[in-house]
């Protein structure tokens, strides 16, 4: 039998369903994924309901934008078979969870969420005065402690929201941890890992709880992360008997900080649809090159002998993604000396993007042909994040005294 994965091995992350994707999706997000899914038990999801709180008025196009997406993901080198893709309007519990926690939730806590003011802003020709909208932070939270994920790949600007997700968490844990027998069952928990391991756990916990020895408490949460035989439900309540609380029912996810992507647009701008200034990874490679050739360049370079400034071009910017130190060495004296013209400094990185995307597009090619093999894998995704949703759920019925019989 498999031991049961650990909490903090496991890694969540979704994207809205926008349909296929471009440069910056891929750099930003996607080859960060590739590598974790060998890192990590990642749970990767289309979030198809958070598209529903900013484009609820016309969800026709959300189907297709899901197939587009996923067909993008396996394409780019994601593996059904590495990792759990799925689809969250396809996990009920995700909704269940969502709305047990809106149960104990703070208003306060929605409404200071910085992305909510922001985006209302961005998107004012949308009616966004809706529960939804309100609620969508805490339906990512719900997401997240779903899985009880222990990490959430993130940028820096939402590290807030993981932060909200904590606290959530730490309210749940503090108003339903408490089992009546508690104590009886980390006992019996204990009992699992053996005399000597158990004995060990006695000496840290005490060292912990009486001294506050931090360093007995991070050694005693690395024994127990090291035990095969127990299930999670168990770890969590030896955790909670280790701190002197109850039980962890929901367990705290960590921000896991991402590389900020380097990916501009074709204008110098992030790379973004609403923008027209993405190449997209399935873009023929005719389009890739005329797309490349048209991009602007340093206004002040007018004629070809006009000496230009790269760290004003946008053509720079693909080339501190694509170039080598070499070419970057070239491109940086020929453009300042009018050496080189804007053709020619463009012609390294059409190459490499074409070279790029080659792979992808040919993966993308077979795979939407076999739009049966897309589905089986996304159907065994949802199956299995959903058997791993339930467990969850279980457990948050049991404790809400939410479980019938």
């Amino acid at each position: 039998m498999n031991s049961v994965p650990n909490q903090t091995n496991r890694v969540l992350s979704g994207m809205r369903p926008t349909g296929q994707l471009h440069l910056g999706h891929y750099h930003g997000v996607l080859k960060n994924w590739i590598e974790l899914q060998h890192e990590y038990e990642c749970f990767f999801f289309v979030a198809d309901w958070h598209a529903l709180t900013t484009d609820y008025e016309d969800p026709s196009r959300i189907p297709q934008a899901t197939f587009d997406m996923v067909v993008d993901w396996l394409a780019a080198g994601i593996s059904a078979g590495a990792a759990t893709l799925f689809i969250q309007s396809r996990v009920p519990e995700h909704a269940e969870l969502h709305l047990l926690l809106s149960m104990i939730t703070p208003l306060g806590w929605l409404e200071r969420v910085p992305s909510y003011k922001d985006q209302q802003e961005k998107l004012k020709e949308k009616d966004l005065a809706t529960y939804g909208f309100l609620g969508y932070p805490l339906l990512q939270s719900a997401d997240i402690l779903i899985y009880k994920a222990g990490a959430v790949p993130v940028g820096e600007d939402q590290v807030a929201h993981v932060e909200m997700t904590r606290e959530i968490a730490r309210r749940f844990n503090h108003i339903y941890g408490r089992e009546p027998d508690f104590e009886a069952q980390a006992e019996q928990a204990k009992r699992k890992m053996g005399k000597k391991n158990a004995k060990m756990f006695d000496q840290l916990k005490r060292r912990y709880q009486e001294q506050g020895d931090q360093e007995a408490l991070e050694v005693a949460q690395a024994l127990l992360e090291s035990q095969a035989n127990i299930t999670i439900g168990d770890r969590e309540r030896l955790l909670g008997y280790l701190e002197g609380g109850g039980r962890v029912i929901l367990p705290e996810p960590a921000p896991l900080l991402t590389k900020a992507a380097k990916m501009p647009g074709l204008d110098g701008q992030k790379m973004s649809k609403s923008y027209g200034n993405t190449i997209a990874l399935r873009d023929d490679p005719k389009l890739v090159e005329q797309k490349l050739r048209t991009m602007p360049t340093d206004p002040a370079r007018v004629r070809r002998t006009d000496p230009g400034n790269p760290d004003v071009c946008p053509v720079w910017q693909f080339h501190e993604v694509y170039s080598d130190d070499e070419i970057k060495e070239w491109v940086q004296t020929g453009c300042r000396s009018a050496g080189i013209g804007c053709i020619e400094c463009k012609q390294p990185v059409i190459d490499a993007v074409r070279n790029e995307l080659e792979p992808i597009q040919s993966e993308a090619r077979r795979l939407a042909a076999d739009p049966d093999l897309v589905r089986s894998f996304i159907n065994e995704g949802c199956e299995r994040a959903r058997d791993t949703a339930r467990e969850t759920m279980d457990d948050v019925r049991h404790v809400m005294s939410l479980r019938q019989g």
